[in-house]
């Protein structure tokens, strides 16, 4: 591990660590303000007259958010340590598509499976 005494922080072993500039934090932070409040006002003015519409653009703009975060906060790109951060991102976003879509395919598939209760069953229940 190397330390430099002119610009401590910015060289850790080698490794050539993305460093936010306050530039760059304001720019981030600008922009998760404003990813947040467009859904915000769209739930609060009611701009969309399907909710599905409405939860759409909310889930879009989140999305985006993530990103945002990633980039400006994390400062997670394609050349911090040797590109293994992005490699890392990717497969845990491949583990949790897996898990979210087999999750919702077995719940999906035990609702359709499910047997109905007949309103003799339905009257006994507390």
């Amino acid at each position: 591990m190397t330390f430099n005494a002119q610009s401590p922080g910015r060289h850790y072993g080698g490794h050539e660590a993305s460093q936010g500039s306050f530039k760059s934090y304001m720019t981030g932070f600008v922009l998760s303000v404003i990813l947040t409040a467009i859904p915000f006002w769209l739930v609060m003015a009611a701009a969309f007259s399907d909710p599905v519409v409405t939860a759409l653009v909310i889930v879009i703009f989140g999305a985006i958010q993530i990103i945002v975060h990633m980039v400006y906060f994390l400062h997670l790109d394609t050349k911090s340590e040797g590109g293994w951060n992005m490699m890392a991102l990717m497969f845990t976003l491949f583990l949790i598509a897996v898990a979210l879509s087999g999750s919702l395919w077995v719940m999906y598939h035990l609702n359709i499976n499910m047997v109905p209760m007949s309103p003799e069953m339905t009257r006994s229940l507390p």
